[in-house]
Order: structure tokens, then C-alpha cells, then sequence
């Protein structure tokens, strides 16, 4: 799909790329170390742009016991440190749903910063890449999702989810999002 006329302040959104999903986590995500470099790359660029990022950490809630992966107060639940030293700065949204605006302040933080367009990445495509794109609270945004940025369980559940987002959500690639 073709790239939304940039109207307005923009921010990249970069969703759950926490410890439990690489290698030595509870829960490793289909070529997370790649998914790590394109993000990282996506904030470079979004940096140079003078584009908001905004970085998104689910932690799950233990109300019901500990849950099998984002547990408070555990290393897994964290960002992972590539992140956060490419953007130490970086806005941090808390979110304990797969929807990133579902009772957060994402959607208070984009007002008060002007932005009106949005780039999201991260984990997991089919859950919280697709609920966050497809957010009551997102209709109001220009959104897209940077594939090669974004991972899943496997590359058939990334795929699958991506072609049924692609139906709704434009897809950029991460050399399109800032030509």
C-alpha cells in the first residue's frame, strides 16, 4: 500500500520489544534480533525526521498469579537494552492489554504532543501490533505498520497477520516510511 501524505506531527510506536521475547526469554518470537535491528533503524530514522517515539511495555497483571511471560519485577519484562540506549529519552507507555491505548495514556500522550499520524512496530503481530493498528481509540490517527520491523511466534502467524491487517492498516516498508 501506498504511504499516507504526511498532514501533521508523527511518532513511531514501538510495541513490546521486551527480553521475554528473545532467546534466553519465556517466550522467543520469530527472528527477534531482526526485528530489533529494523526497529532500531526505524528510530534512527524517525529520529533524524524529528518524528516522536514512543516506546511500549506490556507488564502483565497478576491479580490471577503470575502469568507466563511480562511478569512484574522480572528481567523478561523489560525493554530490551538496545532499545533503550537508542532512545533513553523516549516516551514509555505501560500497558497490561494487547491494545496499546486500551486504559493507558497513549492516546492523552499523542494529544498533548500534536501528532496526528502514526508508525507502529514491534511484537507480537498477530496480538498487540494488529489490536493497537486496529484500536477504537486509533481510528481518529493516519497509521501504518512497518512489516520488516514487526515479529510474531513463527513467520506463517506474521504473514497471516499482516495480509488481514494489510486490508484495513497500510503496510510500509522501513525504507518507505521516511522517503
Amino acid at each position: 500500500m501506498s504511504k499516507p501524505n504526511k498532514t501533521g506531527k508523527r511518532a513511531l510506536i514501538v510495541i513490546d520489544v521486551q527480553n521475554d521475547y528473545f532467546a534466553d526469554g519465556l517466550f522467543p518470537q520469530w527472528e527477534a534480533e531482526r526485528v530489533l535491528e529494523n526497529s532500531l533503524t526505524a528510530i534512527a530514522h524517525a529520529s533524524a525526521a524529528g518524528d516522536d517515539v514512543i516506546l511500549i511495555q506490556h507488564i502483565a497483571a497478576n491479580d490471577a498469579g503470575p502469568a507466563p511471560f511480562f511478569n512484574p519485577d522480572t528481567p523478561g519484562v523489560e525493554l530490551h537494552p538496545k532499545l533503550l540506549a537508542a532512545v533513553p529519552a523516549a516516551t514509555r507507555v505501560v500497558k497490561q492489554h494487547a491494545d496499546s491505548f486500551l486504559n493507558t495514556r497513549l492516546h492523552a500522550v499523542l494529544l498533548a504532543s500534536g501528532c496526528t499520524e502514526l508508525l507502529l512496530c514491534g511484537m507480537m503481530t498477530q496480538n498487540c501490533v494488529t489490536h493497537t493498528a486496529l484500536s477504537p481509540l486509533a481510528s481518529g490517527y493516519r497509521m501504518a505498520v512497518i512489516p520488516e520491523a514487526c515479529s510474531s511466534v513463527s513467520q506463517m502467524i506474521h504473514l497471516i497477520a499482516l495480509r488481514a491487517l494489510s486490508d484495513r492498516v497500510p503496510l510500509l516498508s522501513l525504507a518507505a516510511a521516511w522517503d
